[in-house]
């Protein structure tokens, strides 16, 4: 049972840890930021087509300046592609929105080597909207940032009239990314989300992508302060809206470095369960 004497407060929200363990119930599992998943489910993998990919990255007019390839990867050159690459663009800092354009590139360049097939477009769309949760604009007070990104990617889809089934499935890359155990058994539009976004978050299966590429896709979406803007958004996120992280791995980046960080571990709360044993 945790201690009765750790009520203790975030300065910014007045959340107490014992308040932490009392709205427990229901949030998502721990997710496994560790593991990329190296198949993806035949039935997912059948549902789309495949574009092939032409060579070379010259730079095209429109699509927010992006250039028509990167490693052999095409970037969709669809109006709705581009509306979606200038949004990111305009609501996200350089260093988030190069951020979205490799994990793009990445988990591509790592299905095409596979032969999945998969919707580009749709891939792209995902991708490219994966973290408009960590923008400040779209934040809420208590949802998960890729709740709050889900959201905000699907208002501007439907914004931009794209059918509902396929704004569902952007929904569900984004809500998913970070939960690539799950993201990985549905269809490849949201597991290329999950894997791209991984991969260039932590490193996991950058082997696999050949030297050459890699240097590509750096030189067109440079990382330029990438790791330190993560860790700073991390912990801006344990600051202003705790709760959210509630089993959340981001949690543990709030407990290494700001003191009193109150929200509850996983053990915390199946001891503070209300049963008698």
């Amino acid at each position: 049972m945790p201690d009765q004497n750790s009520d203790r407060y975030d300065e910014a929200k007045g959340v107490t840890r014992r308040t932490a363990l009392e709205r427990g119930a229901g949030f998502a599992t721990v997710i496994a930021a560790s593991a990329l998943a190296t198949t993806v489910s035949p039935a997912a993998a059948a549902s789309a087509d495949a574009v092939p990919a032409p060579q070379g990255n010259a730079p095209r007019s429109g699509a927010a300046n992006l250039p028509a390839a990167v490693a052999g990867v095409r970037i969709p050159d669809s109006e709705l592609a581009r509306a979606a690459a200038a949004f990111a663009r305009k609501v996200s800092s350089e260093t988030l929105f190069h951020h979205v354009m490799r994990s793009y590139v990445f988990g591509s360049l790592l299905f095409d080597r596979r032969g999945v097939r998969y919707d580009r477009e749709l891939a792209f769309l995902a991708a490219v909207l994966h973290d408009l949760g960590l923008v400040p604009a779209y934040r809420t007070p208590e949802a998960r940032f890729e709740v709050d990104g889900a959201d905000a990617a699907q208002a501007f889809l439907r914004e931009q009239r794209v059918p509902a089934a396929r704004v569902a499935v952007v929904w569900d890359a984004i809500a998913l990314h970070t939960d690539i155990g799950i993201a990985t058994r549905k269809r490849p539009e949201i597991a290329l989300t999950a894997v791209g976004s991984g991969m260039d978050f932590s490193g996991n299966g950058l082997d696999r992508i050949p030297s050459d590429a890699l240097e590509e896709i750096l030189a067109a979406f440079p990382r330029a302060g990438f790791k330190q803007d993560a860790l700073d958004t991390m912990l801006s996120l344990c600051r202003t809206k705790p709760m959210s992280l509630l089993m959340h791995p981001f949690a543990e980046v709030g407990r290494r470095h700001i003191p009193e960080f109150p929200v509850p571990t996983v053990e915390d709360l199946v001891f503070a369960a209300p049963f008698a044993e």
